[in-house]
């Protein structure tokens, strides 16, 4: 059986692992928010990022890419994803049903916000979330970055999120 795991954020433009097959796709019951600060990656311990984490929310959806992973290489890429993904253990990975475009649905292995977490921040506003983003640096570069390249390669695959284009038109005039 092919194994399947959703992007929503850097996962889009950094994989980390060989995509046999990407499709849109859409997650029901989450949507993608900057409600998880980032200690390792995108900020530090004394000045947190924010990254992008998906917070249950039963009326919602999140679109996104749904990305096969090349047969034979499965134990290696979720190996990899663990490291990546549950660094800090905010994350909570679980295995859902993932509606591709075309009819077709998938279980993918999802990454999601742990809400008793300590690293959670649901519901700050757009515009704290902006100044945060906007000065936070981490082990993988600046907060920036993230923010850009997310928002510009949801753009590319022709998926909108209203947030991710507000803080990205935000983010540029606070870093000029």
């Amino acid at each position: 059986m092919a194994m399947w795991v959703f992007g929503y954020g850097s996962l889009l433009w950094n994989p980390g692992f060989d995509v046999a097959e990407s499709v849109i796709g859409t997650l029901p019951g989450y949507g993608r928010s900057f409600c998880m600060r980032s200690i390792h990656h995108r900020g530090t311990v004394e000045e947190p990022g924010l990254v992008l984490a998906l917070d249950e929310q039963p009326k919602n959806a999140c679109e996104g890419m749904a990305l096969r992973v090349v047969e034979g290489q499965e134990s290696e890429t979720l190996a990899y994803l663990r490291a990546r993904e549950l660094i800090s253990s905010a994350y909570v990975e679980k295995e859902l049903a993932v509606q591709l475009t075309g009819g077709r649905t998938v279980t993918a292995v999802v990454y999601v916000i742990d809400e008793a977490h300590d690293q959670y921040c649901g519901d700050l506003p757009l515009e704290e979330q902006a100044q945060i983003i906007a000065r936070a640096v981490g082990g993988r570069g600046p907060n920036t970055e993230y923010l850009y390249n997310t928002a510009s390669h949801l753009a590319q695959v022709g998926l909108h999120d209203a947030d991710l284009a507000w803080l990205h038109a935000r983010v540029k005039e606070l870093a000029t």
